[in-house]
């Protein structure tokens, strides 16, 4: 009688367990004998019977493909067995138990007689719906990245060349598109950090008033949440009403004040109120400027409502009405409004005058990755005076550079995918003061670990040096 070793009995325990922690099932096609046979490992992964059954000419597993996928695999499989002898494939498999399809790998190897001629293919399967899935997510949410990321050049793209169209000076046209964009960028903030499922009025007017015009104005209402195209298209509105306000309205003078209120309406949607007041005597304006044409027909258009603008003597009042499809249900949960200290002057308002020779003397360090960005500082820097050291645009560099004699710092957050807080860190033990100017808000790379004020991007370099200006005054 033919005995069977300890040792062959231990190999097939390791292998079965080692099949089974893998999440592999065996089958086997009898080509001979035209018997399909499947383990119990494998049966878990299709749901058809362990053992065998009685097949015809063709490969079982193609009568058992999803249709969309069934003539590309038997193509494949068939043709990789016919030149190399062995196959490896993916597909979706009809299960007997349920109605839904499973993803599986299939692999096998092709077995044949004395004399070449196929006799059986044997080999593994492993279920990898999860795998699939997860890759399926990661391609929808490229394409959706993609989508949006477009859609953000072309509204960029359309900014500038309106913002181009109406102003008069280079200057004018600098200081009026950073401000766009850095509402903009406020508002894609407010609604990263609640995964675009939507974003406050409350939080899109503190991020637009909460810098400015301290004690002067007054918001309240309740808690709506907007889609992402109508809170961007709010924070637009709410930042060309603050601007005019700043620059002409009642903000311009500390007597003046704006009460902004908003209300649900029957229809679902909202309306919103903008009332200034104590500022200098209104007068209807002869030339309308492109923010006042955003105001009047992009925001109202976006908001699937309408905007009225009144040029009262006493003070500018506007009254915006958004329809249902603005709003969107409170998000599970609901995010908060973004908490940071904002650098000194990083709204870009009312800021101090910052001349050529304000930094001069000033040893400051730049660790930026963006090259271009890295070279618009260390350009509007040096014309205000400060030797630049770097700009490092790695960590290793920016750590190098700790050895030399630093007044300031300005740090990006990630520099290539790497942390910038060894250098944070390293500066704080050296009583070295810094600034991160950043895209990120509470929710990157936890800035708040340092008592240090951010400069948001999109910036220009004098909102930089204002901050480094204030700062270098504690």
């Amino acid at each position: 009688m033919t005995t069977i070793s300890a040792d062959l009995i231990l190999d097939r325990h390791r292998l079965d367990r080692a099949l089974t922690a893998s999440g592999l099932g065996e089958y086997e096609w009898d080509m001979a004998g035209q018997v399909f046979r499947i383990s119990a490992r494998a049966a878990t992964i299709t749901g058809w019977p362990a053992g065998s059954v009685a097949t015809g000419q063709s490969n079982p597993l193609f009568e058992r493909i999803h249709p969309e996928d069934r003539e590309a695999a038997a193509t494949g499989i068939t043709t990789a067995l016919h030149t190399k002898g062995t196959f490896d494939a993916e597909y979706r498999l009809a299960r007997t138990d349920a109605e839904d399809m499973v993803w599986v790998r299939a692999s096998g190897v092709q077995i044949r007689d004395e004399t070449g001629k196929p006799i059986a293919v044997c080999g593994f399967l492993s279920d990898i719906t999860r795998q699939r899935m997860v890759e399926d997510q990661g391609r929808t949410l490229m394409a959706e990245l993609d989508h949006r990321v477009k859609n953000v050049l072309a509204t960029v793209q359309a900014l500038a060349q309106q913002t181009a169209k109406r102003t008069r000076s280079l200057e004018g046209f600098l200081s009026n598109f950073a401000g766009r964009l850095k509402s903009m960028a406020a508002a894609n903030e407010l609604l990263t950090a609640a995964r675009w499922r939507g974003a406050a009025i409350s939080h899109l007017v503190a991020a637009e008033l909460g810098g400015i015009a301290q004690g002067q104005t007054r918001a309240d209402g309740p808690e709506l949440f907007l889609t992402p195209r109508a809170a961007n298209a709010l924070a637009l509105g709410l930042h060309e009403l603050a601007t005019n306000a700043l620059k002409f309205g009642a903000l311009s003078t500390e007597s003046g004040q704006v009460d902004l209120y908003w209300t649900e309406t029957p229809e679902g949607g909202f309306r919103l109120t903008w009332t200034e007041s104590g500022g200098p005597t209104v007068r209807q304006p002869k030339r309308l400027g492109f923010g006042s044409t955003l105001l009047a027909q992009v925001t109202g258009r976006e908001l699937a409502g309408q905007t009225r603008v009144e040029y009262l003597a006493a003070g500018v009042h506007v009254t915006l009405t958004a329809g249902k499809a603005s709003v969107v249900s409170r998000p599970d949960p609901a995010p908060i409004a973004l908490q940071t200290r904002e650098a000194p002057g990083s709204e870009g308002r009312r800021l101090d005058s910052v001349g050529p020779g304000c930094l001069k003397g000033r040893r400051i360090l730049i660790v930026e990755d963006a090259v271009l960005l890295a070279l618009e500082l260390e350009t509007g820097l040096s014309e205000a005076g400060a030797s630049v050291i770097g700009p490092a645009y790695e960590l290793a560099e920016a750590m190098a550079f700790l050895d030399q004699p630093i007044d300031i710092a300005v740090l990006d957050a990630n520099l290539n995918g790497q942390s910038v807080m060894p250098v944070a860190q390293a500066l704080a033990e050296r009583r070295i003061p810094f600034i991160f100017a950043t895209g990120y808000g509470d929710t990157g790379a936890a800035l708040a670990g340092f008592n240090a004020p951010i400069v948001r991007k999109p910036y220009d370099v004098s909102q930089v040096a204002q901050a480094i200006v204030e700062l270098l005054r504690d």
